[in-house]
């Protein structure tokens, strides 16, 4: 039988995980993890060239300068899986001054998040940047390994509770500690990818960066996941020395 103390803690760490998770997940699905703004577009020449722009980000190759800079000057913002810029709905840029303004994004596909970073962007001969590089590749990899973390606490939880057993606990809260702290390895990763970033691509002038909302998610779900880690381990350890002495005193 399990002890009104353990099963509370025990209910709270699964909502905790829960949310962590929900949070999590939102998160890299979504492309707010990091925002430019951008000034306003003046001037039928500046029009034409950020078009130009704006076409080679949605229908040309992949290049870290060319999204880059593109990302730059259209209010650009940027994910783990997803990068887009906002643009007028109308064909004619620079006659609506209140143009409707509407969100066009590109997904980077599973061999682009392993693409080198190089130490000039878009210049290949320059040497590929190693750091950089891992950075991205970690960023792209930390929260999916995170989830897996999760999904398989998840599966041993649900194992544990057809069995009627709190013996996995222990491991249950050591899986969650980990995906938490592979959650805050992609937060980490990401932000020294982008401070490296902006010191290789100089931002134009008059446009400012910021964290996104979905950067906060991920990193409002490290500690939930730890939270939910410190409860499972405490109820693992209480309940372990209690069933030891329990074991004890009825040989004494």
């Amino acid at each position: 039988m399990v002890d009104n103390r353990y099963a509370t803690a025990l209910v709270i760490a699964c909502v905790l995980s829960i949310l962590a998770t929900v949070y999590l997940s939102v998160a890299i699905g979504t492309q707010h993890w990091y925002q430019y703004s951008s000034p306003t577009v003046r001037g039928e020449a500046n029009v034409s060239e950020l078009r130009s722009l704006y076409e080679e980000f949605m229908d040309g190759e992949f290049d870290e300068k060319t999204y880059s800079d593109t990302l730059f000057r259209l209010n650009g913002t940027v994910g783990l899986w997803w990068r887009c810029v906002l643009v007028p709905s109308s064909a004619h840029w620079h006659k609506e001054r209140d143009a409707k303004m509407m969100l066009e994004c590109r997904s980077f596909t599973l061999s682009q998040q392993f693409t080198p970073k190089y130490k000039e962007p878009g210049n290949h001969n320059s040497g590929e940047d190693m750091l950089r590089t891992y950075l991205w590749r970690s960023q792209f990899l930390l929260p999916l390994v995170s989830l897996g973390l999760v999904v398989l606490a998840g599966l041993t939880g649900f194992c544990a509770c057809l069995c009627g057993s709190l013996t996995p606990t222990l491991g249950i809260g050591i899986l969650h500690l980990l995906a938490g702290l592979c959650t805050l390895a992609t937060v980490c990763c990401y932000l020294a990818g982008m401070d490296l970033l902006h010191r290789v691509s100089m931002l134009p002038d008059k446009v400012d960066g910021s964290l996104g909302w979905s950067l906060y998610l991920a990193l409002i779900s490290s500690p939930l996941h730890m939270m939910a880690a410190a409860l499972l381990v405490w109820a693992a350890r209480s309940h372990s020395q209690n069933y030891y002495r329990m074991s004890a005193y009825r040989v004494a």
